[in-house]
């Protein structure tokens, strides 16, 4: 099966498989039913904190994927991300965010470790 990375704004796709919110907050602007989030297991978004540090330019976003790996190895985290995982052995699955930029988000950060 394969993961990819989407902004949760395109439309959707047949193939999308299950559609993962991946995002803290629910995006602006979008409609709960126009979105077509399958699951949103918030355990697995970065923490307010690091995401604001990140969101202020303080870092590179090398420094916050280790950030962000690391609070992923926390014990809610992780099981959460071992529920993604189950997911993924059944389906394809798309992890979904906001982010004007996919490519360096956590979204991406959370594909590269589910492709592991």
């Amino acid at each position: 099966m394969s993961v990819r990375v989407r902004r949760v704004y395109d439309p959707a796709g047949p193939e999308d498989g299950v559609r993962v919110l991946v995002d803290r907050l629910w995006p602006r602007g979008l409609a709960k039913d126009a979105a077509r989030v399958d699951e949103w297991p918030k355990a697995i978004t970065p923490s307010t904190e690091l995401r604001r540090w990140y969101h202020a330019g303080e870092g590179s976003y090398e420094e916050f994927a280790e950030r962000y790996e690391a609070e992923l190895a926390a014990d809610e985290a992780a099981e959460a991300l071992d529920g993604v995982r189950a997911l993924l052995r059944k389906r394809d699955v798309t992890l979904l965010t906001a982010s004007k930029t996919p490519q360096e988000s956590h979204a991406t950060v959370l594909a590269r470790l589910l492709q592991a």
